[in-house]
């Protein structure tokens, strides 16, 4: 298969590149077992993930797509550095202020707000929810309950919902995969633990690619 591996920064990647002896982003594809591996860096948030995807997913066709980063948490159910696989994910940003009521994209008959997975693991070991994508992560209690109460999510990334939206637009099987970094909460980084969700994510790659067909 050939195979398009997303991720918003290297820091994400990093661990499973230097298992191929691989430094930086390479220009070309690399082979690992069946399949032939190109590697995307599409910078933060969803405007950088949907040029990137867009730019990319033009010039070059893909079996599958993947797309593994880390997120927050708005479930004490999932442990911190659990892996997830996004079943659905929400641009839940996007709409208009009515006074104190939000109206999403959705309710004012403008556009979609939700995408899907569109590849499924076949032997799925991971849990699988619903994300939303933000341009700001949450960090106060009272927009938390909000966005809980009109959406229940479980997870929040800054990215998830671009991807699938541009893997659909080019007609690319979609799979976002997430390891949990933190909970969503008032900020306190000394909470969060990226070097294991990090850890984690490029270990179940390599297994992961090994099992496809």
């Amino acid at each position: 298969m050939k195979i398009l591996i997303v991720a918003a920064t290297y820091s994400e990647i990093a661990p499973f590149l230097n298992k191929l002896s691989v430094k930086g982003i390479p220009d070309d594809t690399i082979d690992f077992e069946k399949h032939q591996l190109r590697f995307l860096i599409t910078g933060v948030g969803m405007v950088a993930t949907a040029y990137a995807l867009g730019t990319e997913l033009s010039k070059n066709q893909y079996d599958l797509a993947i797309n593994i980063g880390i997120a927050g948490s708005f479930s004490r159910k999932l442990q911190i550095g659990q892996l997830v696989e996004i079943d659905e994910d929400i641009f839940s940003e996007l709409g208009a202020e009515d006074d104190e009521d939000f109206l999403t994209l959705e309710e004012m008959q403008l556009g979609e707000i939700r995408y899907n997975s569109s590849f499924k693991l076949t032997e799925n070991k991971l849990t699988r929810v619903r994300a939303i994508t933000v341009n700001k992560v949450h960090g106060n209690e009272e927009t938390i309950e909000e966005t809980i109460e009109m959406f229940t999510p479980k997870l929040e990334s800054m990215e998830g919902a671009a991807f699938f939206y541009a893997c659909e637009e080019a007609q690319v099987s979609a799979l976002q995969i997430r390891s949990v970094s933190n909970y969503v909460e008032k900020r306190n980084k000394n909470n969060w633990n990226i070097p294991l969700a990090v850890k984690n994510l490029n270990d179940w790659l390599p297994v992961f690619l090994k099992s496809l067909v």
